[in-house]
């Protein structure tokens, strides 16, 4: 089985989105679950990349590749904070409507 992990980033040190990164990767793995990552960090997310393919909504292009990842899990793991952050919120509304196992950052 495969889960994701829904966090928000808004506003957070390197460190801190590191930390919880690992506590959840952690959790999921203690769980029985193979981990997708949906921190997109390779050139095709940069910047100067997406400015060039024409994206304006930079946000919703992360968003739309995070949805995409979903629908290769069993479950998405939500990071304490995840209801004040759009992102998140609409990720959240995706896995209840898809009926994804939903396990909180406790």
């Amino acid at each position: 089985m495969k889960a994701m992990l829904s966090q928000p980033m808004a506003g957070k040190s390197e460190e801190e989105i590191k930390a919880t990164r690992e506590k959840a990767i952690a959790t999921l793995k203690e769980k029985g679950y193979e981990i997708v990552n949906t921190l997109f960090t390779d050139e095709w997310y940069d910047g100067k990349a997406m400015e060039k393919r024409g994206v304006v909504q930079i946000p919703l292009c992360f968003l739309a590749k995070s949805l995409e990842s979903m629908s290769t899990c069993h479950a998405v793991y939500f990071a304490k904070g995840w209801e004040k952050a759009r992102g998140c919120r609409i990720e959240y509304a995706a896995a209840v409507a898809y009926g994804l196992n939903i396990i909180y950052e406790e």
